[in-house]
C-alpha cells in the first residue's frame, strides 16, 4: 500500500493505526477459525476450537498434549498429564465436530471419518456465515473510523480535501481486508469440496 494520508495528518495518525490493527485483528480471527475449520483430512488444527476444563479454566488442547497427525484418518492426542484425559475426551464428544474418541489410558486415537457430501456442504455453509460475521466486523470498524474522520472535520482539525482522502482510504483498506478473507475463503472452501 503506498504511503497513507491519515498518516501524514497529526490529527488521524492514531485513528490510522487503531483501524489498521483492529482490522488485521479481525482478519487473523477469520484465520484461526479457516484453520479449525474441519476438511476431509485429519489436522491438529481441527482441535484448536476446543478448549478443555482443567482445574477450572477452559484451556486448549494442545496446551495440555501433544497433538499430532500419523495419518490423514487420525489424530493422535496425548496428554502430558494422565489424569486430564478424561476432560480431554469429555471435550472432544461435546464438541460440534462428530468426533468419537478411543481412549486406551495413556493415549486417545480419533478417527476422523471421511466426510459425505451433505456434511461438506454444511460445511461450507457454515464457513460462508462466519465470512460474512468477519466481514461485516471490518465494515463496522470502518465506520467508526468515518465517525472519527468527520468528527475531526467537523471541529475542524482537518480540511475538507484532507477528510475526502482519508474517507477514501478507510475505503480502500477495508475492501484489500474484506478481498484477502474472500481469498482466503474461496481456498478453504475448494480444499473442502475435495473429495
Amino acid at each position: 500500500m503506498a504511503v497513507s494520508v491519515m498518516a501524514g495528518i497529526p490529527a488521524l495518525k492514531d485513528t490510522h493505526s487503531q483501524l489498521k490493527v483492529r482490522m488485521e485483528k479481525a482478519v487473523h480471527d477469520f484465520q484461526t477459525n479457516l484453520a479449525s475449520t474441519r476438511t476431509g483430512r485429519a489436522s491438529v488444527g481441527m482441535l484448536d476450537q476446543v478448549k478443555v476444563d482443567y482445574y477450572g479454566t477452559h484451556t486448549p488442547i494442545n496446551q495440555l498434549a501433544q497433538v499430532t497427525t500419523p495419518d490423514a484418518n487420525m489424530i493422535v492426542i496425548q496428554p502430558w498429564d494422565a489424569s486430564v484425559i478424561g476432560e480431554i475426551e469429555k471435550a472432544l464428544r461435546t464438541s460440534d465436530l462428530g468426533f468419537n474418541p478411543q481412549n486406551d489410558g495413556k493415549l486417545l486415537r480419533v478417527p476422523v471419518p471421511p466426510m459425505t457430501e451433505e456434511r461438506r456442504r454444511e460445511v461450507v455453509k457454515h464457513l460462508n456465515k462466519v465470512l460474512e460475521e468477519h466481514k461485516t466486523a471490518v465494515r463496522n470498524i470502518r465506520r467508526d473510523g468515518n465517525d472519527l474522520i468527520k468528527k475531526a472535520a467537523k471541529d475542524k482539525k482537518i480540511s475538507e480535501d484532507e477528510e475526502k482522502r482519508s474517507l477514501e482510504e478507510i475505503q480502500k483498506l477495508t475492501d484489500e481486508e474484506i478481498k484477502r478473507m474472500d481469498e482466503m475463503s474461496k481456498k478453504k472452501e475448494a480444499e473442502i469440496m475435495q473429495v
